[in-house]
């Protein structure tokens, strides 16, 4: 294989495994803040709502 083609393939690993760490993160967001503000603080959840939908329309680019 090309010194091209090993860098194209590390690339490609370090872009999945930043990919499975934003998904970790996401989740942790949901479970923890946003159904935590759900649940205590109607005003604080709409915040947390419109943040999470933000930020899922940037992540696929909508």
């Amino acid at each position: 294989m090309s010194p091209c083609i090993d860098v194209l393939t590390q690339i490609t690993a370090a872009s999945r495994a930043l990919q499975e760490v934003a998904s970790g993160l996401l989740d942790d967001h949901v479970r923890g803040c946003v159904t935590d503000a759900a649940r205590t603080d109607p005003a604080h959840a709409e915040e947390k709502f419109a943040e999470l939908a933000d930020t899922l329309r940037r992540a696929l680019r909508l």
